[in-house]
């Protein structure tokens, strides 16, 4: 099996993109209260993610055995997180005196 060796210039320009990212994080943080927070910290989480993987775990250059359990584990995350908020929203609130 032979390994692809990543060139160092690779590595600082995904580092530069995180880097990057990451103050559009704290910047999307101090937005409008009218601007969808979640969704755009989630958004860039993501693509910090998919490069992390991609890149610094190497998974962009490895085998079709590789891609498959990366995409199978990121399908199955999505499965648990799907499933445990369609509970928390299918369920009534409890009317506790007191509180």
């Amino acid at each position: 099996m032979t390994h692809h060796i990543i060139a160092v210039r690779t590595y600082l320009i995904i580092y530069f993109a995180l880097i990057a990212f990451l103050f559009a994080t704290v910047g999307a943080s101090f937005l409008p209260s009218t601007a969808p927070h979640l969704l755009i910290a989630m958004t860039i989480a993501t693509i910090k993610a998919v490069l992390i993987i991609l890149f610094f775990m190497h998974v962009y250059y490895s085998n079709r055995l590789t891609w498959i359990v990366a995409v199978a584990s990121l399908l199955w995350l999505t499965l648990l997180l799907a499933f445990t908020l369609a509970d928390y929203f299918s369920r009534g609130w409890l009317d506790i005196p007191g509180k």
